[in-house]
Parts: structure tokens; sequence; C-alpha cells
């Protein structure tokens, strides 16, 4: 562990964000290069949107969001979604536990636009709701495909580490009714 690089957070934010943390608060870290990584893991998913606010207000850049499944374990379910902000120059990932029961996460779009594909492609492909989000529509299935068929057809974890091939959408097209692959 590392102290907060200078150019990262004001005080006043680092404290604000701290206070939505876990009890470990703030991890820093760095590489070989010396290039500082934050990592903030909320204590509660519905504090989101307050995290983002304030990164907002403090001059932070949605950079993406990787929904994974921390565990990798057959029939242990756990999602997770971090969020990886640029902010002034430093990485800072801040990170949100999902309920396995029904898995939700408040939407960012309010104060990072961009948010708007990585949230709608969560609806979509894994059945994460999005509570808050202003254009919940479809990106790419069909809207006669169930919400989640990916978590059926490979798994988030299995997606996320790319493991997916061809024979996926031929298997997503032989799951519609009256389609074959």
């Amino acid at each position: 562990m590392t102290t907060m690089p200078d150019n990262a957070l004001t005080a006043p934010l680092a404290t604000a964000l701290d206070a939505l943390a876990e009890a470990e608060g703030f991890t820093w870290t760095r590489d070989a290069h010396g290039n500082a990584y934050g990592w903030l893991r909320l204590a509660e998913r519905d504090t989101l949107p307050e995290a983002a606010r304030l990164l907002a207000e403090g001059g932070a850049r949605l950079a993406t969001v990787t929904a994974y499944d921390p565990v990798r374990e057959p029939g242990v379910p756990r999602q997770e979604i971090a969020y990886h902000f640029d902010v002034h120059g430093t990485t800072l990932t801040v990170t949100v536990v999902l309920d396995t029961e029904s898995p939700s996460v408040p939407s960012i779009t309010p104060y990072f636009r961009n948010a708007d594909w990585n949230e709608r492609e969560f609806m979509e492909m894994y059945d994460i709701a999005v509570p808050g989000h202003p254009n919940p529509r479809r990106l790419f299935l069909d809207e006669k495909l169930d919400a989640g068929i990916m978590n059926t057809i490979v798994p988030l974890s299995t997606m996320t580490n790319g493991a997916s091939t061809q024979d996926l959408w031929e298997r997503i097209l032989a799951a519609r009714p009256g389609d074959k692959a």
C-alpha cells in the first residue's frame, strides 16, 4: 500500500469518498513505472450516485466500467462492478458488490453520460437492474430474448475473460423461438 499521489484527489474529496467506503477505505498501489492507482470499495451500492457526483464535481472522467465475477467458481454466484475513473491523471477504481438474489446498481448517467452503454449492456446481457437509467432500451439483442441471456449461455466471468466463441451467437439464435442456428 502506498499513499495517495498529490495530484489525485483534493483532501475534501478524498474525505467525502472515504466516508462512503468499506472500513478499510482507500487503498493505493503503484506499478513498476511509478503510476499510482486508487482502489475504493463502497460499503453500500446505493451510495454509488453520491460517489459519482463527488467525482464529477472533482473533475474526474469515467474511463470505463467492468462487470465481473471475482469468485469464478461454479455454483458461487457473485458479481461486482468496477468503475474506472481518471482523476487528474491517476486511475481510481470504485467497486460495488451486487446482491446475488436481485443484482442491481443505481445509474450514474446523470453524472457521467458515457456510462449509458455500459449500464444498458448490464441490463440486456446480464439482467442487472439499473434503476434511474434514463434510456433502458436494448442495444444489441432482439427484444424477444430474455434479459440476462448471456449469463445463461456464457457466464459473466467467462465473457470478461474473453472466452466467448463464434458458437455463442449460434446458441443465442437457437434460443429464439422459431429460429434455427
